[in-house]
């Protein structure tokens, strides 16, 4: 059975890829700060501002490692490095979710798998710097999996737009933005996929539609029943703009394909 290691497996992403593997592999996770986990022992603390991930590695031995990380951008590429270096002329695999941000400087159209990233914002260069460390390995040895603005009804970003509502705060929406989405449970599903057919290489895991952005935190709206929130239109070009990575070459069966109105759905349970 394969050993995977979730890195941020108490985040929203990482906790909804822990709940959908750990049924069929043996896998275990790294936390930081919630206590709720200090007695489960497939959960391992790890600070990466003051340690490095090879203790968890030599605990753990996992074949598989998911990276969902987040927080300071220069100890994220000291763990990576690391992450690089152990997967190395082996069979191991990292599994590293990037974003739709390693495209943000390209704004005319969707972007596709294998299309040049570049990008103009720090979270995005970030992504790009890590890709790159993987791309110099074996192609056996890692999956880069982009993924759009990720959704689902206990996400961060639909918990923003309900405390918005209470708390009578302005909603930034973006009118000149085209975007594609997921939701996470669907991602998790897409991920599992990936590894039971020990997949490689760039995978695009967003909807094959598009939408603009004020439409889509709208009709969230209208499933939710949200009223009477505070719109903040935000405008950045005097055109339509794109941030959107679509599945072209190496796509999904059907059963895992995915729509912006299935997004909308899941967000409203």
């Amino acid at each position: 059975m394969n050993r995977i290691l979730i890195l941020g497996a108490s985040g929203f992403i990482g906790n909804t890829l822990y709940k959908e593997l750990c049924s069929y592999f043996d896998v275990y996770g790294t936390y930081y700060s919630q206590k709720s986990y200090n007695t489960n022992q497939h959960f391992y603390r790890f600070d990466m501002d003051i340690e490095g991930i090879d203790l968890v590695l030599k605990q753990v031995k996992p074949h598989i490692i998911i990276s969902a990380l987040r927080g300071n951008f220069e100890h994220q590429i000291e763990v990576h490095d690391t992450l690089v270096d152990y997967v190395k002329n082996s069979n191991r695999k990292i599994i590293f979710l990037s974003s739709a941000n390693v495209f943000d400087a390209f704004s005319n159209y969707p972007s596709y798998e294998y299309d040049k990233t570049l990008s103009q914002s720090i979270w995005g260069k970030l992504k790009i710097r890590i890709e790159n460390k993987l791309l110099r390995l074996p192609e056996k040895n890692y999956i880069i999996v982009r993924l759009p603005m990720v959704f689902g009804a206990k996400s961060p970003r639909v918990k923003e737009l309900i405390e918005a509502q209470k708390t009578n705060t302005p909603f930034e929406i973006f009118p000149d933005l085209v975007i594609n989405t997921t939701f996470a449970d669907k991602m998790a599903q897409q991920i599992h996929y990936l590894i039971n057919r020990n997949k490689q290489g760039i995978y695009h895991l967003g909807s094959s539609d598009l939408i603009h952005h004020d439409e889509f935190i709208k009709e969230i709206c209208k499933g939710l029943n949200i009223k009477n929130i505070i719109y903040k239109n935000v405008y950045t070009t005097n055109f339509d703009r794109f941030l959107a990575v679509i599945p072209k070459d190496k796509r999904l069966p059907k059963h895992l394909h995915i729509t912006n109105e299935m997004v909308i759905e899941n967000c409203a349970k």
